[in-house]
């Protein structure tokens, strides 16, 4: 098939959809200098004064630093979904070209790679500075290895975090069948965990672009006597039960670090408590930890239930944003 009409059919799949996707990335870009800032101490005197902490100028993150304006590992790797649809000249050849896409992207050669080494040295220093450059994540890690061990499912089975997600999200908008989709997440992320998580997200991600009033009392009220959803129906309740607490007091109780379902429930409180993208990722930036992974999803949602909600502002600090802008605007 000629490459024009080719891109032409990935839009038609991409386009309408397209600024979920940005919502994501502006919001990652926004929070990624204060990602993994656990301390709350230190994070606020970090934001101390500031009128807006989004993209600050000063990298605060503990472990490595980037420039401002671009994305973290989470948001990188839907980044390489994005390329490799745009690139695939059929919808069988996408999952086998994004391993390929992710071993260019993160393995050896690239900055994420020569970084592992780095990591160890600065473990012994007990992390007094952070190191430049950006960092790969354990899933992603795995993935590499599992590629080139020719394993039939690549992803990472040793942590439950949000890299399937976040690779899964562009997929998603191209192809919303779950069948695929749980292929996408368990080529980056192999675990039930993972593959539930991820798959909630992304079908209130989608009541939220139909505009459901209430998506997420929508997806509970949907999938309530549902088995395999079971779990997470659980701790959206428990979320939902808090609804009048302190964002940041309940970040901390369910926890900031990435994991699942730590990193879901604590989301999702910033979803049903924030009535607009930007506040949304302010309070999820403010509630320090591993903000970048809440931000992905809380971005994502905001986007689809209002996308004029983005800040112009924050798109334009956006590095990664001129390119998907480019089929936006097409």
């Amino acid at each position: 098939m000629h490459l024009v009409v080719r891109l032409r059919i990935v839009k038609l799949y991409l386009m309408d959809n397209l600024h979920i996707f940005l919502g994501a990335t502006v919001a990652d870009a926004a929070t990624r200098p204060l990602h993994w800032v656990y301390d709350p101490n230190k994070m606020k005197k970090y934001i101390k004064g500031k009128k807006e902490i989004a993209f600050l100028k000063k990298n605060r993150s503990p472990f490595y630093n980037i420039k401002t304006g671009n994305v973290s590992g989470y948001n990188d790797v839907g980044q390489v979904m994005f390329k490799t649809l745009l690139s695939s000249k059929k919808k069988s050849d996408v999952l086998k070209n994004f391993k390929k896409n992710v071993i260019k992207n993160f393995g050896p050669g690239s900055g994420y790679w020569k970084n592992l080494k780095l990591r160890k040295k600065y473990k012994k220093v007990k992390w007094k500075k952070p190191m430049n450059g950006p960092w790969i994540h354990q899933n992603i890690l795995e993935t590499i290895q599992n590629i080139k061990s020719k394993k039939n499912i690549t992803g990472g089975t040793k942590v439950n975090e949000s890299d399937g997600f976040c690779a899964a999200l562009p997929y998603f908008l191209y192809n919303n069948k779950e069948k695929e989709l749980k292929k996408v997440i368990k080529s980056v992320a192999n675990s039930r965990i993972n593959e539930k998580y991820a798959l909630s997200k992304l079908k209130i991600i989608e009541l939220a672009n139909k505009k459901d009033r209430n998506p997420v009392q929508s997806f509970v009220k949907k999938y309530k006597k549902n088995k395999y959803f079971k779990d997470v129906i659980t701790n959206i309740k428990k979320v939902l039960r808090l609804k009048n607490q302190n964002h940041i007091m309940t970040v901390r109780k369910f926890g900031k670090a990435c994991s699942y379902p730590g990193t879901f429930m604590g989301s999702i409180h910033a979803i049903i408590t924030s009535n607009s993208y930007k506040s949304a990722i302010t309070k999820t930036i403010k509630a320090g930890g591993c903000n970048c992974s809440r931000a992905n999803f809380v971005g994502a949602y905001f986007a689809a239930l209002k996308p004029e909600s983005i800040p112009s502002h924050w798109v334009k600090r956006t590095l990664p944003a001129k390119n998907i802008l480019k089929y936006i605007n097409s």
